[in-house]
Formats: structure tokens, C-alpha cells, sequence
């Protein structure tokens, strides 16, 4: 599990939450975002790769340490990314393909608990539930310039693996519109 680098704040099912801003750069090669805490501390970094086949991504921690690698599986049936922890395959980010009048998305971790994401991803409001119980929300509804979420996780989730999955949900969902 991710350990916490922000300040608890919001209150999501009865829950404290730690909120992280994600923001797309615009004047960059690549996908990169900068993910900060509500306090303006920048704990998370994604530097997206210029030319490469497929999103390749990396996430870094302060220190510019790599803490998760994001690549595009090119040869799959429908949007999946995997995401590598350690040099080692952690998570797979699978875009739902039959689904009818939403859109959803699954996060396979190690063991039964895997994660999945629904809501209005044009509007850019989701949540993640995780054995029945939210662990997350994602929210534009308060950034109207560029691509900018505010996103709670409770504490005690994997933070890293829910932001990785985020950066990959924005590139399926908008990631046209930016290129």
C-alpha cells in the first residue's frame, strides 16, 4: 500500500479523505501531469514519453524516484494499460467494452480485491469502489481549465495505483482532444 503524503481532509461515505490535484501540463512533449496535495506540496509527477509506440509513462515521487511505470498494452481488445511497480506487472487498467448507457473501468491488482471506476468520464466525475465501498472520488466539477482533477482517496488504499490509474482513465477518455 502507498503510504500517505497529504493532508486528510474531505469526507467521502464517512471517511476522511486525502485530496490530490492532478493537472495536465499543456506545454509539454509527452502526457505529463503534475499531482500535488491541497497544501500545494507536489508529492507525484508523470512524465509522459514524447515518441514512443503506444503512452508510455512514467510516475515519479518527489525525490524523482520512479514509483510506477504506465505503458499502453498496443495489441489488446479494447483500452488496457499496464502498470508496473518495482520492474514487475502490478495492475492492469482494462476500459470496459459492453457496457450500455455508462462506462466503466476495472483495475486487476494482486489477489480479489480489484478496484472499479463508474460514473460520467465525458463530465469527468467517477468514483472507485473496492469490495462494495467507495475509496475514491474523481471530480472536475471545481477546475474548469485544463484538465484538472480533484481526487480523494481514503486512507489506507493504494494511492499510487489509484493516481496511475486516473493519468490512465484521462488518456482513454481525453487524450485525443490533446494531440
Amino acid at each position: 500500500m502507498g503510504a500517505s503524503t497529504s493532508v486528510e481532509s474531505y469526507d467521502i461515505l464517512g471517511e476522511f479523505a486525502m485530496r490530490f490535484v492532478m493537472q495536465q501540463k499543456w506545454l509539454a512533449l509527452g502526457d505529463d501531469f503534475s499531482i500535488k496535495t491541497e497544501d500545494g506540496r507536489q508529492p507525484y509527477f508523470v512524465d509522459g514519453r514524447a515518441f514512443s509506440w503506444g503512452n508510455k509513462l512514467s510516475m515519479k515521487d518527489a525525490g524523482g524516484s520512479e514509483v510506477a511505470f504506465i505503458a499502453q498494452k498496443m495489441l489488446s481488445w479494447g483500452p488496457t494499460y499496464e502498470i508496473y511497480r518495482g520492474g514487475s506487472l502490478f495492475a492492469v487498467v482494462k476500459k470496459e467494452l459492453f457496457t450500455f448507457f455508462r462506462c466503466a473501468f476495472t483495475v486487476d491488482v494482486p489477489g480479489p480485491n480489484d478496484y472499479e471506476a463508474t460514473g460520467d468520464f465525458m463530465d469527468r466525475e467517477y468514483t472507485f469502489v473496492r469490495t462494495g465501498r467507495q475509496v475514491a472520488q474523481v471530480s472536475k466539477r471545481f477546475f474548469a481549465w485544463t484538465d484538472t482533477y480533484g481526487i480523494d482517496i481514503v486512507p489506507g488504499e493504494d494511492e499510487v495505483t489509484l493516481l496511475a490509474a486516473c493519468v490512465v482513465i484521462d488518456l482513454c477518455c481525453h487524450g485525443d482532444k490533446r494531440h
